[in-house]
């Protein structure tokens, strides 16, 4: 522990009890102990909290003093010199306001106080990722995994443009997304919000979103800062458990921090901290990973804010670089509320009691100026300071008043965004299996037709209704278009499946039969339906969300993270009783992530899978537009796997901890950097679909790899290939993304172009397409890496008989390994592999190049 001076001072308060503790150097040799960022008592010459177990010692986050203030480089230096002028005029009182939230009875989900004195309203804060959560006439956008399925950065960008636009159009100042945990495991509630399996696909989609977002001037929220890889003892409103995600550093800056790292490249305006601890201290008030990670090393200038009754503590958090107390209270259910003026708050952490930590010198009046400085020159930064919305809608209510208040004028902020939701519905949907020319389907083929599953049809009371009571789309009643939990919006309207059929086959053909059976467990109507018909369609889904809410599907119900990797509803059986009487079942799957399909995936009758994910309110057109070829926007499948589909549950690297009684249940990383494919490739493993797998309705041929070296490093030596391989797979844009679309905040020589991988695609069917191709590389063997990491993709758009020569380019981080003794970037030195294909397994062109 670093004591500063014989003066430093320390609050301890792991209860509301605050008492002042005073440091002397030489009581520090004499005592055993010292205060680590858990508020827990630890060995001084270890930094082993004595709660934690043993086994543990090299997972202990150490303490970085002090919170480095902002240095206002760069893009900044203008928004940061206006943000300390503002700040030097407000009183201590005014700058609490600014840094604590007015609980949770305001317009928004998060709301920071005022400065009337001023004229400052404050700042709006409001999810979801997908939305803007709570309001009307607001659209329901496609979930993360369906972004980052499509493999289209423009796609990406354009839908954080989208939900910019929107949550702009309702006053909102702060957007509470993108959200970019790793999906570490198969089964986490939440990872449908995020961008899949590996670190550089999600850094891409993470700074695309933040890209489109920010454009408009709505800040943008990057979460959750960090570790944050499942529901189950997660921490919260002083929780009584908390786990610890125990992560090495060398995994975490090759993994977890790659995408916040390119997040802080793409300029974020805000990081929101994690419920969880990292290494035994709670994300945020872990100086180690804010001060010393996000603020130092990767450069953060913008504001870091807490998870939503994230903070265990209140001196500590603001020591460790917490710049936002949100929304303001000590916890849910914990206290009396206190609406209104936060600086008087006495139910919080900070407000009153941060006044209070000043005056008796715990906290600098200096890091509050930084809370406040990094915040406004936030606010500043994306022109907030003028012309902006005021808000025109409350989280509480759709009402128009709220206890006699005007508080929703019903503003319609849709646009045409319905455009881009079933575009890229389509586009995110993967095509797994098509056997006997299953798909496309044409309506003049077609005489009989039958829809199976609740999934196919609406919700009976209505899209956003919950019929077990519990709100945020709780249950999976109807067809399945976005998870649970704070990453949801409501509809405007939804539609299903089945309706989207039958409205385009009857424009075509109103004399075809069309029956639908929507009872999951009606063997015997399922059966007499698919006995008749020629071509059948089976819906099914697997829900999950956020853990504040237990979804009933088996006995012990789902809270937020998954209990198994099945279909609900039996879908399984669903699929199997129809596939036993129909020659042509096609499956369409609405799951928020990987599930198991080994009882049916062979069945000879099973003559094509489609892997629909959550699409959004539009997903039964975008599900019409990829089975029919005769759809007006008639689209080939070119979506691809943002994550590995397993044989059997025990094929992952890592699981869910269900159960435990220790306080800190411990849940160790000890796959290190082989999450999803890695470890499928580590370990020899064959997965059913593997990581960007999918199909496509025409065949494209690869040829003519090249490797150029166009940085300061010696030239590569290249192999090359000219012989063209003839494949089958996904495809879709003309836009190509490799290392150089966002870069991590690491020194500037390490974001400069090094190399260029180049490769001829041609579509060699009979159908218009896009072509995802991804490059990946094998790192010498010497350095421990993955045998493959994704390091660049495109999508490319082909007409049948069209070539194109697609470049990426590669960085030098891309070519580096994390140094954990020199704590940098260090380029690996040896014999790289260049891998080019069509998903992390059908690899197609292969060569080498030195460094």
């Amino acid at each position: 522990m670093d004591i500063k001076s014989p003066t430093s001072t320390l609050l301890l308060s792991p209860t509301h009890i605050r008492r002042q503790i005073w440091w002397d150097p030489a009581m520090l040799r004499l005592l055993s102990f010292a205060l680590l960022g858990t508020g827990a008592l630890c060995d001084v010459t270890t930094g082993i909290p004595d709660s934690a177990p043993p086994g543990f010692e090299e997972f202990v986050s150490p303490i970085v003093l002090p919170a480095p203030p902002v240095k206002g480089t760069a893009d900044w230096a203008s928004s940061v010199q206006r943000a300390r002028a503002f700040v030097r005029g407000l009183s201590l009182a005014e700058k609490i306001n600014v840094t604590t939230g007015v609980d949770i009875f305001g317009r928004c989900v998060g709301n920071t106080g005022t400065i009337p004195r001023i004229g400052w309203k404050g700042l709006c804060l409001e999810d979801s990722p997908l939305g803007v959560r709570f309001a009307d006439f607001v659209s329901a956008g496609p979930a993360g995994i369906n972004a980052a399925a499509t493999w289209d950065v423009d796609l990406i960008k354009a839908r954080g443009v989208a939900m910019g636009q929107e949550h702009r159009g309702k006053g909102v100042n702060v957007a509470l997304g993108p959200m970019t945990n790793m999906g570490r495991q198969a089964a986490a509630g939440r990872n449908w919000e995020g961008f899949g399996g590996d670190p550089f696909l999600s850094g891409v989609a993470t700074a695309a979103t933040i890209e489109g977002v920010q454009s408009v001037g709505v800040i943008a929220t990057v979460k959750h800062y960090i570790g944050n890889e499942q529901e189950h003892f997660r921490g919260g409103s002083e929780a009584a458990q908390i786990y610890s995600s125990n992560i090495d550093d060398r995994t975490l800056h090759e993994v977890y921090l790659w995408p916040f790292a390119e997040a802080v490249k793409a300029d974020v305006g805000a990081v929101m901290c994690s419920y969880n601890k990292i290494n035994q201290t709670q994300a945020c008030q872990n100086s180690k990973l804010i001060n010393g990670v996000l603020k130092e090393e990767l450069g953060f200038q913008g504001l870091v804010m807490s998870d939503w009754a994230a903070m265990i503590n209140g001196v500590q958090p603001a020591l460790a670089g917490l710049d936002l107390n949100m929304p303001g209270f000590v916890g849910y259910g914990i206290g009396p509320q206190d609406e209104g003026d936060p600086s008087t708050a006495t139910n919080s952490w900070w407000g009153a009691a941060l006044i209070e930590m000043v005056n008796n010198g715990s906290v600098p009046e200096s890091r509050v100026d930084d809370m406040v400085t990094r915040t406004i020159a936030t606010w500043y930064k994306l022109g907030q300071d003028t012309g902006y919305p005021d808000v025109s809608f409350s989280q509480l209510t759709q009402d128009t008043f709220l206890n006699g208040e005007l508080v929703n004028e019903h503003i319609n902020v849709q646009g045409d965004h319905f455009k881009l939701i079933r575009e890229i519905g389509a586009a995110s949907t993967i095509l797994l299996k098509n056997t006997k020319n299953a798909l496309p389907l044409k309506v003049n083929n077609i005489k009989r037709i039958g829809i199976f599953g609740s999934d196919a049809g609406p919700h009976p009371e209505g899209p956003n209704a919950c019929s077990t009571g519990q709100g945020d789309h709780g249950c999976d009643e109807g067809t399945l278009a976005m998870g649970w939990g704070s990453g949801t919006a409501n509809f405007p309207y939804l539609i299903d499946p089945l309706a989207a059929i039958t409205e385009h086959i009857q424009s075509i053909d109103p004399t075809v039969v069309i029956e639908g059976v929507l009872d999951d467990f009606n063997a015997a109507s399922q059966t007499a339906v698919a006995s008749l018909a020629d071509t059948c369609i089976v819906f099914v889904n697997a829900d999950s969300g956020e853990g504040y809410i237990t979804v009933p599907n088996t006995p012990d119900g789902n809270a937020g993270d998954r209990n198994n990797l099945t279909l609900w509803h039996s879908g399984d059986d669903l699929i199997t009783n129809v596939a036993a009487s129909c020659a042509n079942t096609i499956v369409v799957q609405h799951v928020v992530g990987p599930v198991l399909v080994e009882a049916w995936i062979d069945h000879p009758n099973v003559t094509a899978v489609l892997h629909a994910g959550l699409p959004g309110q539009e997903s039964g057109n975008a599900i019409v537009d990829v089975l029919f070829s005769d759809s007006p926007q008639a689209t080939n499948p070119s979506g691809r796997l943002p994550y590995t589909i397993a044989k059997q549950r025990t094929d992952y690297a890592a699981d869910i901890l269900y159960t435990s009684s220790m306080t800190t249940p411990q849940i160790t990383y000890t796959e290190g950097v082989n999450i999803d494919y890695r470890w499928f490739d580590l370990n020899g493993i064959t997965p059913r679909f593997e990581f960007g797998f999918g199909l496509s309705y025409s065949t494209f041929a690869y040829s003519g790899l090249q490797t150029v070296h166009v940085g300061s490093a010696r030239r590569a030596e290249a192999a090359t290939s000219s012989a063209p391989v003839v494949v089958s797979s996904a495809t879709a844009s003309t836009k190509s993304t490799s290392a150089s679309a966002s870069l991590s905040a690491v020194p500037p020589r390490y974001t400069s172009p090094l190399l260029t991988v180049s490769f001829k695609i041609q579509n060699t069917g009979h159908t218009a397409g896009n072509e995802v191709s991804q490059l990946y590389l094998g790192f010498p063997a010497s350095h421990g890496e993955p045998p493959k990491v994704l390091r660049g993709f495109a999508r490319t758009m082909l007409s049948p008989g069209q070539s194109k020569t697609v470049t990426l380019t590669l960085r030098q981080k891309d070519v580096s390994v994390w140094d954990v003794v020199a704590q940098k970037w260090t380029i690996a030195k040896g014999t790289f592999t260049v891998m080019v294909g069509s998903s992390s397994r059908n690899i197609h062109l292969q060569g080498t190049f030195q460094l």
